[in-house]
């Protein structure tokens, strides 16, 4: 949920979805689209010759926000050279969280 500037109830979908080749199936598209949620997922191989084959145009990718996954993707990698954080064996979500922020603090301090 995302809370709102104003009044009101808080956002519970996303407006952007980014992924990568594995969650391209023409199921997740369809489901995201009904649901008024834009996808930056790039096309497998597979699925573009098919396309062209029957005479359909491309996916268009959002490739700036595609660049983006790249970050959040190496931040992720980065977290989880922390053990208690790749192997998440803490009995409380708060203690959980408290390992989350001093990884992010290790991280940010030199």
């Amino acid at each position: 949920r995302l809370s709102r500037c104003g009044p009101g109830r808080p956002r519970t979908r996303p407006a952007l979805v980014v992924a990568d080749k594995g969650y391209s199936s023409t199921k997740i598209r369809s489901s995201l689209r009904r649901r008024g949620i834009t996808a930056a997922i790039p096309e497998r191989i597979d699925q573009i010759n098919g396309r062209l084959c029957r005479g359909e145009s491309r996916c268009r990718l959002d490739r700036v926000a595609y660049r983006r996954r790249n970050v959040v993707e190496r931040c992720f990698n980065r977290l989880k050279h922390n053990k208690a954080l790749a192997t998440g064996y803490d009995k409380r979500a708060r203690h959980y969280q408290a390992m989350v922020t001093l990884a992010c603090l290790r991280l940010w301090l030199p």
